[in-house]
């Protein structure tokens, strides 16, 4: 969902052809007047930023030069002219975000950027204190508002900051929805449901050119892709607290009334009157004795278990994000309408993702996630060595490996769940979705390597990915294996306990894990 809301601006923030407005007393009024203010580049074309300070005679001619070839040039100073039969109005048109203010559009990316990051860290540490429905509630809310005040923004400064709130809370959503799903599903349907959550993202984009073709005003369409989440949070009051968040934190009541809730939703009230606070207090006496309370961020560094998984996925979640926006950049030099494009980048994920899901559930996680990484770096570096004339074969290349990153972002979403305990569960997601967000604003930069050789950029997203792809090896397999509340579930898993115990001892544990997730679900 975040990351459409980012795809959004390749339409709320499209550039327009464009070029110099002339001065306000120039004679425009005859045929072929305005083209004589007009310097053209090397291909013909005139240029965007430049004017000649007095119209010139004859033919335009290259390289900023007039009939004489002394025409004398200036930067625009009476604004642009824009070519508006694509876009009508885009964010670059009204406050004039090109030549010397081009990176002020950038500025608007980076800082929607620097929302979503700060949103993965502090609402991913709030969640574990305060609980996923809550902040997922408070989420929606700030979606909605700060999506619609961005619609009608008056001035550049005050739409960047309220892209940067809309950043903050997309991260929020994503997380938290994610940690419901993994915490709420039973193990058998973990992945389909993961699998399912990302293919509603490609939807997501196939619906996003088919509104952006139909609203193309920039303001309508951020208006329009924002309402709807004034709905989604009043939906959002009926969704049910994770029990499993609920009991990490000690309060039984209220994870009794969670469990019975979800017996009745799912026509199983004979199993949900059977639990009682004595039942859960009997099944949970683990996690009330060794999980008291929650623990804090530090945790991730100063336990070695939890240090060991915080930097292998910090890791992967870097690999993913930063291969995947240095392809996107790459991947707009289709030559084709922006529209079709974003068609292309939804319609690849569809097979990619149906195949991972197909590893991920008989293979298992770990293979998926290597497979993926490996792959997309091996289609990227391949990329680097085919010679530009060849762009059926390199755009092939790039749609393959982006079509692996989907399928990476949708395991590393399912696999990052399942490794950490509950009672750190959201935190570690919010500091890998942090790291998948330094990867997106570090790969831009090395998109400015091209200077030196085209291909220096493609063979850095090539690498990287290639390289992550081992860090997979340090990870256990999760296939088919019951989430871990606490840390020192995860210690004991680490140290090889006998598998027959671990069973014996999660059989004693009917009412939470028989009856919630089998018979309650």
């Amino acid at each position: 969902m975040a990351f459409n809301d980012l795809l959004q601006q390749n339409f709320t923030a499209a550039i327009p052809t464009h070029h110099c407005r002339p001065p306000a007393d120039a004679n425009l009024s005859k045929d072929g007047e305005l083209e004589a203010w007009l310097p053209r580049d090397r291909q013909g074309q005139p240029e965007s930023c430049l004017l000649f300070t007095i119209p010139q005679q004859g033919p335009p001619f290259p390289n900023g030069t007039g009939a004489n070839g002394t025409g004398a040039t200036q930067p625009c100073t009476n604004g642009w002219i824009y070519d508006n039969s694509t876009f009508p109005s885009t964010i670059v048109t009204e406050w004039d975000l090109v030549c010397s203010n081009r990176a002020l559009r950038q500025l608007a990316q980076s800082l929607y950027m620097v929302g979503v990051l700060l949103g993965a860290m502090v609402f991913g540490y709030l969640a574990d204190r305060l609980g996923r429905r809550k902040l997922l509630i408070l989420n929606y809310l700030q979606t909605a508002v700060s999506g619609t005040c961005a619609a009608f923004a008056p001035n550049f400064p005050v739409y960047c900051a309220f892209r940067l709130l809309s950043g903050m809370s997309l991260a929020g959503i994503s997380l938290n929805c994610m940690t419901l799903n993994v915490e709420w599903m039973p193990i058998h349907t973990r992945a389909c449901v993961g699998t399912l959550t990302g293919y509603v993202y490609s939807l997501g984009q196939f619906l996003l050119a088919g509104v952006a073709l139909a609203v193309p005003r920039w303001r309508h369409l951020q208006l329009l892709v924002s309402v709807p989440f004034f709905a989604f949070f009043i939906y959002s009051w009926f969704f049910i607290e994770s029990a499993r968040w609920y009991s990490s934190s000690g309060r039984l009541d209220l994870t009794l009334r969670a469990l019975q809730r979800v017996a009745w939703i799912n026509g199983k009230r004979e199993e949900g009157t059977k639990l009682s606070m004595e039942v859960l207090r009997a099944s949970l006496q683990k996690e009330l004795t060794m999980g008291k309370g929650q623990a804090s961020a530090l945790e991730l560094l100063r336990c070695p278990a939890l240090r060991h998984l915080f930097f292998c996925l910090s890791t992967l979640w870097f690999a993913t994000s930063f291969a995947y926006y240095g392809l996107v950049m790459d991947l707009q030099g289709f030559g084709v309408s922006i529209y079709l494009i974003q068609v292309i980048f939804g319609a690849v994920d569809l097979p990619a993702k149906l195949v991972g899901f197909l590893v991920i559930n008989s293979l298992g996680r770990r293979p998926a996630q290597m497979a993926s990484l490996l792959l997309a770096g091996i289609c990227i570096l391949v990329n680097g060595v085919v010679p530009q004339d060849q762009s059926i074969v390199r755009t092939s290349l790039a749609v393959l490996g982006k079509g692996c990153l989907a399928a990476s972002f949708n395991c590393i979403f399912l696999y990052t769940g399942e490794l950490y305990p509950t009672v750190i569960r959201q935190t570690g997601m919010g500091m890998g979705s942090t790291m998948a967000r330094v990867g997106s604003i570090v790969s831009p930069l090395v998109g400015m390597t091209a200077e030196l050789y085209p291909s220096v950029p493609l063979f850095i997203y090539g690498a990287v990915p290639v390289a992550a792809s081992a860090v997979t090896a340090l990870l256990p397999e999760t296939l088919g294996q019951p989430l871990p509340d606490t840390v020192q579930d995860m210690e004991s898993r680490r140290r090889g306990k006998p598998r027959r115990q671990e069973q014996e001892q999660r059989k004693k544990m009917v009412p939470l894990q028989a009856a919630a997730r089998e018979n309650v679900l």
